[in-house]
């Protein structure tokens, strides 16, 4: 029988925490081997059985990351479980309809931010930030300008260079008066700095 002063406060905390291993321990049963849902494959002999080694929360709490061990030929490997969205459809200037692309802003706010300091995990960060508010809206379909003005939100904070690089083409400059407006545009929604 479990006895209430030790096993029962860490029973507690396995299954408050979701810790199976500690709540085997506590009940003495780990001669119970954990299996896998099936169709998780291991990468080496394509068995379907392992067990989960370890769990942890990952990009800032977005997904699970687990790690796990073949039963067949115990090769470890590491598996993500995220939650499945909705399909955002970008409807384009052109009219034409696609699906939203996560690696194609990201490849466009990397050369925009080229040589300007920020880093690449900045650049996820806002990605992420971004895609989540765009997964928040009602509807499922969103023009690529709503999509541009947020990333020039974002980018306006971060580096006047890469504000109006990315502009430069979200806003299809066509000669040097479109890159002075949108500078001047920038100047005027800044604070004057102060003089001595």
């Amino acid at each position: 029988m479990i006895q209430e002063s030790t096993a029962l406060p860490r029973l507690k905390a396995g299954l408050f925490f979701g810790n199976f291993q500690a709540w085997t321990s506590c009940l003495n049963l780990e001669h119970i081997r954990l299996r896998s849902e099936p169709g998780v494959q291991c990468p080496s002999c394509q068995n379907t059985d392992s067990r989960v080694l370890e769990s942890r929360a990952a990009d800032g709490g977005r997904s699970v990351r687990r790690r796990r061990e073949c039963l067949n030929c115990e090769f470890r490997f590491t598996t993500y479980e995220r939650v499945e969205t909705m399909p955002i459809t970008v409807l384009k200037r052109n009219g034409s309809r696609e699906s939203f692309s996560r690696s194609k802003l990201l490849h466009g706010l990397s050369r925009a931010c080229e040589k300007t300091g920020i880093t690449a995990t900045k650049l996820e960060e806002i990605v992420d930030e971004l895609e989540l508010t765009l997964q928040q809206r009602n509807g499922r379909e969103v023009t690529s300008h709503d999509i541009g003005e947020l990333v020039l939100e974002q980018l306006k904070e971060l580096s006047e260079v890469a504000y109006v690089r990315f502009a430069s083409v979200y806003k299809q400059f066509r000669g040097v008066n479109d890159f002075v407006k949108t500078l001047e545009g920038m100047n005027t929604s800044k604070p004057p700095l102060a003089t001595v």
